[in-house]
């Protein structure tokens, strides 16, 4: 059995999302470091936030940011809402089996004690679990939680100035 991309896309996305608890997270960012399309990552995001896990904040200075405790979302839950066919075999669907040894096959039965073990296993890990630890690499960061609630004039005030740049090099100093 292989997980959809979009399966993988999600899970890639709520990973993110709770190793960066502290602020908010953008399209761009998750793109950049997955290599995946912002389109593709929109619709994932878009889900998930009808779906209540993701809170959006829109424009300048907006992004992402994971609405559930990652403690409480369990993995297989989020498999299960996100595919859409676990037949494992022809026989799983009444409507469309057309398989000859289905009176006497003993291989649903199999099939569907591993999926159920599957889903036992997704099921005892959250997705606290999988983030935990995370190595990721060094993003350019959004504006942290604590500065978006703020007057763009306090914020600015209290913000670290930026490094200056040289004419010559455009390198910081």
């Amino acid at each position: 059995m292989r997980l959809s991309e979009y399966t993988d896309y999600t899970l890639r996305v709520l990973m993110y999302c709770a190793a960066h608890r502290d602020r908010l997270v953008t399209i761009g960012e998750l793109a950049e470091q997955h290599g995946l399309s912002k389109n593709h990552l929109m619709k994932v995001v878009n889900v998930l936030a009808r779906q209540g896990l993701l809170e959006t904040t829109r424009g300048r200075g907006g992004g992402l940011q994971l609405l559930a405790d990652p403690q409480t979302i369990r993995i297989g839950d989020v498999v299960r809402a996100t595919e859409t066919d676990f037949r494992l075999v022809e026989c799983f669907d009444a409507k469309t089996n057309a398989c000859t040894l289905t009176p006497s096959c003993r291989l649903k039965h199999l099939f569907n004690e591993a999926l159920t073990g599957y889903f036992r296993v997704l099921d005892g890990a959250t997705l606290a679990d999988m983030a935990r630890g995370l190595s990721l690499p060094a993003m350019k960061a959004s504006r942290p939680l604590a500065d978006r609630k703020l007057p763009a004039v306090v914020a600015a005030k209290v913000a670290a100035p930026a490094p200056r740049r040289t004419a010559r090099s455009g390198r910081a100093t």
